[in-house]
């Protein structure tokens, strides 16, 4: 399996993005890292291990890029309105600069999308904010609403990054044409969080799968079950 090192210089942050791909060929995945985690976290879980076959038969690319957390939600030290800011140059980022550069090395023009618990409310809110970017949605043992982090705090950029609010009046074409699935697990505790979002998908018509994996917790092994089972359905 060929792994790269990929740091790269982003304006929008002021400093590098640390990032490792996994694959020569292959559509283009972005696997967000779970709370204040770092881009070579989905290696060490081994999650990458996990679909090393579609990475070796030229089926995915994974792309796995470092987070901002410290600096965002997790930031305690900052102001919440600031949290949010820092968050939303971590969003423009991937945006303007990460997504172009791989629609362009990959020849596509819509990329996937995928992360496990934090990592998945990424995933997922990247997703719903640039619909016409992401043609795929992999969340895995994920919650998302973020009034938990901001000390009773709230505005207007929290209410677009905040997927429970902003949604349910959301309009695009794109989202009924994204693939979508919200993993969880029965004896996983932002299993509620699924259902909810499964509900606020149901109720604007949106496409979806809500798998909901017997047994289960919310851990990586639950994940690395989950992760090639969702590219083996693409």
């Amino acid at each position: 399996m060929q792994e790269a090192y990929r740091p790269f210089y982003s304006p929008t942050l002021g400093h590098d993005v640390e990032m490792l791909v996994f694959g020569d060929v292959g559509y283009p995945i972005v696997v967000f890292p779970s709370s204040r985690g770092r881009y070579y976290e989905a290696k060490d879980f081994k999650l990458v291990e996990a679909v090393q076959w579609f990475i070796d038969n030229q089926k995915v690319k994974l792309y796995c890029i470092d987070s901002v957390d410290a600096h965002t939600w997790y930031a305690k030290h900052l102001h919440p309105a600031e949290r949010v800011q820092n968050h939303i140059r971590y969003d423009h980022m991937l945006s303007n600069e990460l997504v172009p550069m791989l629609q362009q090395e990959c020849h596509v023009d819509k990329i996937g999308v995928a992360g496990c618990s934090f990592g998945g409310y990424h995933a997922l809110n990247f997703a719903f904010r640039h619909p016409e970017q992401v043609a795929y949605l992999f969340s895995m043992g994920a919650a998302f609403d973020m009034r938990q982090f901001m000390d009773g705090y709230y505005d207007e950029n929290l209410y677009f990054n905040n997927p429970p609010d902003f949604m349910p009046n959301a309009e695009n074409e794109h989202f009924h044409q994204m693939n979508i699935v919200l993993g969880t697990a029965e004896y996983d505790f932002c299993k509620e969080a699924n259902y909810q979002m499964s509900e606020i998908l149901n109720n604007k018509g949106i496409r979806h799968w809500l798998d909901v994996r017997p047994h289960g917790t919310h851990d990586w092994p639950v994940w690395r079950e989950m992760f090639p089972h969702y590219l083996s359905v693409m």
